[in-house]
């Protein structure tokens, strides 16, 4: 994150971990945020899904204070935390190095450590990170935004690259940590089935704003058979403008 923030990327209510009004963002001529509302409660677990380059992406980055040169009144929870596709993880640090990025200070050992126990990778504190599967890094990754105690985690398709069994695997794990941790989070996926497997709220955002909304009130863990889950999915596809026959279908990605 940048050294400086501009003020309006932080906020001290407790309520909410995200406030945004009439938030916009211009490449050029190109309009890619166009007068966009959003509220994320503090410890709700918000998906966020669209078709491709309608916004989610930019909008992650601007609440994480990464992209600034925006329109709008923004509040944002001061003490958050961004994983993405990608873990970054630097190969010339051992992992518990990696994770210990996140912290103020000088490294502690100590502190990165419990955060690789709670992601399953208390073998793998001192290594390096060439010999971890995509799975591994993308844990220590998590581990590495969890470490600080975040009240706002931001994720960007961070399963985006794993298969699917250990996407299965991974998707339980975010599951778990956000009801140990009680942090606020906004996912940006294209999966529509993980969406609802995670999400309270799931937004579908259309040509730079919130077109759409649903809340997921099904008892955790789903699932996808359940016929109220078929019913959000459907509903899902059809505002996305995706013709399904098959509803029933294991995964609905949007393109």
């Amino acid at each position: 994150m940048p050294d400086t923030i501009d003020p309006r990327f932080i906020s001290d209510k407790p309520r909410l971990a995200v406030k945004v009004r009439k938030l916009s963002r211009q490449f050029g001529t190109r309009t890619v945020i166009d007068s966009l509302n959003l509220d994320i409660k503090a410890g709700e677990f918000v998906v966020l899904i669209g078709r491709s380059g309608c916004g989610k992406s930019t909008l992650l980055r601007i609440l994480a204070a990464l992209d600034q040169e925006v329109e709008g009144d923004i509040e944002v929870a001061q003490l958050r935390s961004v994983g993405f596709q990608a873990p970054r993880l630097m190969p010339w640090k051992k992992v518990w190095r990696n994770v210990a990025l996140s912290l103020p200070g000088r490294p502690d050992k100590q502190r990165a450590c419990e955060a690789l126990a709670e992601v399953g990778l208390s073998h793998r504190t001192d290594v390096w990170p060439k010999v971890l599967s995509g799975g591994e890094a993308q844990r220590v990754s998590l581990a590495r935004a969890l470490v600080r105690q975040p009240d706002l985690l931001l994720l960007d398709e961070p399963f985006g690259a794993l298969d699917a069994l250990t996407r299965a695997k991974a998707q339980d794990l975010v599951n778990e940590l956000w009801i140990r941790h009680q942090c606020a989070v906004l996912l940006v996926t294209h999966d529509v089935e993980e969406a609802l497997l995670l999400a309270d709220r799931v937004l579908v955002m259309d040509e730079g704003r919130i077109a759409h909304e649903v809340r997921v009130a099904l008892p955790r863990p789903r699932a996808v058979n359940h016929h109220d889950f078929v019913a959000l999915r459907s509903q899902l596809l059809t505002w996305l403008g995706v013709l399904s026959t098959n509803n029933n279908a294991a995964t609905a990605i949007v393109s």
